[in-house]
């Protein structure tokens, strides 16, 4: 069994695997793990993975220090089963790596365009041969609509949530129809620019911000929330000598 801890922006993902099997996920916080001993406790791991992009609270390291299981901790000189052509490793989200590896995984020999929507929106591309080559970063849901409030000096903090329209009837729908509309054709543009460099390209979806869109491409597009949870996964047994 392996145990795979994903230590994000907002929210910590405590993952169970048997094998490439995902057999449960439990969301947890990111300044304490407390329900990590319970998931712990459920299963008979040989190893795990940690990966964070924030820095660790000293209860958090404490708890990691006592897993009595070889742990690998991501970093940028973690051995990877794709090529990386990023020219700053160091300053590569592991997250961002992590979907690659997993879209790599299930299609190899495919030219890959990763979108993760989380608290950025994230666009990574892996070649058909393995080679990852970088990706743009932009902002993502929530951080649209706070921006648009901290911003300025009238508008208001709008939620995703509320009425929708094409064209905004008053500001709250306004705001809310400029930014998942902004975000429907900036994804959009992005799958179709990398569609016509790459004819055979795939794309992935994953992240923590729901959203749709209608599209003539979703034929070629594939929705996987846990995408680098499943990466993290395949990193740590790709190294499963090392640790």
């Amino acid at each position: 069994m392996n145990l795979v801890i994903d230590i994000g922006n907002t929210v910590a993902k405590v993952a169970v695997f048997d094998g490439v099997s995902l057999l449960e996920v439990a969301y947890d916080s990111n300044r304490n793990l407390e329900h990590l001993s319970d998931i712990y406790s459920k299963y008979h791991f040989e190893k795990a993975i940690v990966a964070t992009v924030i820095d660790l609270s000293e209860q958090v390291l404490a708890q990691l220090a006592l897993l009595p299981i070889p742990v690998l901790w991501l970093n940028e000189t973690t051995p990877l089963p794709v090529v990386n052509l990023y020219e700053t490793p160091r300053t590569l989200g592991y997250d961002r790596m992590a979907a690659v590896v997993a879209a790599n995984e299930q299609f190899p020999g495919k030219d890959i365009l990763v979108i993760d929507a989380g608290t950025c929106i994230t666009y990574e591309f892996v070649d058909a041969e393995g080679r990852y080559h970088g990706g743009n970063i932009s902002p993502g849901m929530q951080m649209r609509f706070r921006a648009l409030h901290q911003f300025t000096g009238r508008l208001p903090l709008v939620q995703r949530e509320g009425r929708e329209l094409p064209m905004g009837k008053d500001t709250e729908t306004a705001i809310r129809a400029g930014v998942l509309k902004g975000m429907e054709y900036e994804i959009s543009g992005y799958i179709v620019a990398m569609k016509h460099k790459y004819p055979e390209l795939l794309v992935f979806l994953t992240g923590g911000d729901d959203f749709s869109f209608d599209t003539n491409l979703k034929s070629i597009i594939f929705a996987d929330r846990f995408l680098v949870l499943k990466g993290l996964n395949r990193i740590l047994n790709y190294n499963n000598d090392k640790i």
